[in-house]
């Protein structure tokens, strides 16, 4: 899959890039707590990542293969705090 960006209540939370939907949708599921910290009854929602965000998982991926990782290894970064 292409990278995507998870929001919650429509705001970027994070960009990940899963290998198919079971996988966003385990990320999700698992996920809930770290994705809601700050709104417990947020709703999570899903799009593909824009170019800004494109970029910041760009960057984080360049940086985890810098230090010898796989592309393979790296699933996404925070967006926010």
């Amino acid at each position: 899959m292409l990278p995507t960006t998870i929001l919650v209540d429509d705001a970027p939370r994070c960009v990940v890039r899963p290998t198919d939907a079971k996988d966003l949708n385990r990320f999700i599921r698992n996920g809930r707590s770290f994705l809601l910290a700050e709104k417990p009854e947020g709703k999570i929602a899903h799009r593909l990542a824009n170019d800004a965000e494109l970029r910041r998982w760009r960057s984080g991926l360049a940086l985890h293969k810098a230090w010898g990782a796989a592309d393979e290894e790296f699933f996404g970064l925070p967006l926010s705090d």
